[in-house]
């Protein structure tokens, strides 16, 4: 599904704010900063076929059969899992593998039954544990589903004591009582462990600031963009040629030219809205979108992320920004990347906010 547009009749109001965009933009304000000629009034933001990746955790023998509960329910919700039960981290290489595979997840994920698990010769801590801390320590989102007294009673009479721990017993109620603090929930079957996996990553799924992963039939063909990119730049060589001479004998490089010049230029550039827009207008110019979209900007937009608008701007409006310095790349973790403003791109937002101010102030 792409962009949902709702015609606004005059008189009425529009029944949905834009989502998943950027707080304090709702559509109204996008179009006072586009254009009044613009006749839609909100977006539905449809999620690609985001695949989070989910690391899961837990103490392996006595739990084989949750473990791989919580696999198939994550694959078929249609996202990925991941987890390093055949590693021992035994050693700092093993234990620095795990920790890059929780960083580049999406969502951790604690299935805690009645051992405690391996302990870490140094720290005398599982290595359970050491996965639960070090994803709370770096905000990854995470959520747990730990066993009830009765179902680990009910195990011990199908596999014997084997189940619960025997040597570090105080260690497992501390860890259990942390992680009933977070986000969790108490399973006696593996039906309790794919209901929490069902309702955790439908919550998660709407999370825009989880990059996931995506098919590369979903990302956009960037190759109309370099014959984009070149007109743009021989526009810029005929515009600063017009400029008048400052006596030398050289063409101004384009970080001199002038606010006030570059305004006129970003006016000048037509960016074709999205189609499926039932809108008397077309297009709007790439200073107006600049504009509506500052705030956003400045935070940077993620190129996995899943939303339409943030794909539009990526795509469509950055690269365009990025030719005049107004924006800049950089390559993130997991295969992402983002654009941001630059301090050029920021100085020319005050300076426009400056003219706008003593303007009202004048009229």
């Amino acid at each position: 599904m792409g962009l949902q547009i709702q015609k606004i009749e005059p008189g009425e109001k529009p029944r949905q704010q834009l989502k998943a965009c950027h707080s304090g933009h709702n559509m109204e304000s996008w179009l006072a900063a586009v254009g009044s000629s613009v006749d839609f009034a909100n977006l539905s933001i449809a999620e690609m076929k985001k695949k989070l990746q989910v690391f899961v955790s837990s103490t392996y023998t006595d739990l084989i059969d949750e473990r791989q509960a919580a696999v198939q329910a994550i694959l078929k919700a249609g996202h990925i899992p991941a987890g390093m039960e055949l590693f021992t981290a035994s050693d700092k290489s093993q234990w620095d593998t795990i920790k890059r595979w929780i960083e580049e997840s999406d969502a951790y994920m604690l299935v805690l039954g009645g051992r405690y698990g391996s302990v870490d010769p140094t720290t005398k801590v599982s290595y359970t544990e050491m996965e639960f801390d070090y994803a709370a320590e770096i905000g990854k989102p995470m959520f747990s589903v730990v066993i009830k007294d009765n179902a680990i009673e009910q195990k011990v009479k199908l596999h014997g004591r084997s189940v619960i721990e025997q040597d570090h017993q105080a260690e497992l109620k501390l860890f259990r009582e942390k992680v009933l603090t977070k986000i969790s929930s108490f399973f006696e079957d593996e039906r309790d462990i794919k209901l929490a996996v069902h309702e955790s990553l439908g919550d998660l799924r709407e999370n825009p600031e989880l990059s996931g992963w995506v098919s590369g039939s979903d990302v956009e063909d960037t190759k109309p963009l370099h014959a984009e990119i070149a007109r743009l730049k021989e526009e810029i060589n005929k515009l600063t040629a017009k400029a008048p001479a400052s006596g030398a004998s050289k063409r101004p490089k384009q970080d001199d030219v002038d606010f006030d010049e570059l305004i006129q230029i970003l006016k000048s550039i037509q960016i074709d809205l999205p189609e499926e827009a039932n809108t008397k207008a077309k297009s709007a110019t790439l200073l107006a979108l600049l504009k509506a979209y500052s705030d956003y900007l400045i935070t940077g937009i993620v190129s996995t992320s899943g939303t339409d608008i943030s794909k539009f701007l990526y795509y469509n409006v950055c690269p365009k920004l990025s030719i005049y310095g107004l924006v800049e790349n950089e390559k993130m973790a997991a295969y992402s990347r983002r654009s941001y403003l630059t301090e050029r791109g920021k100085n020319l937002i005050a300076h426009i906010q400056r003219r706008e101010a003593s303007a009202a102030a004048n009229s």
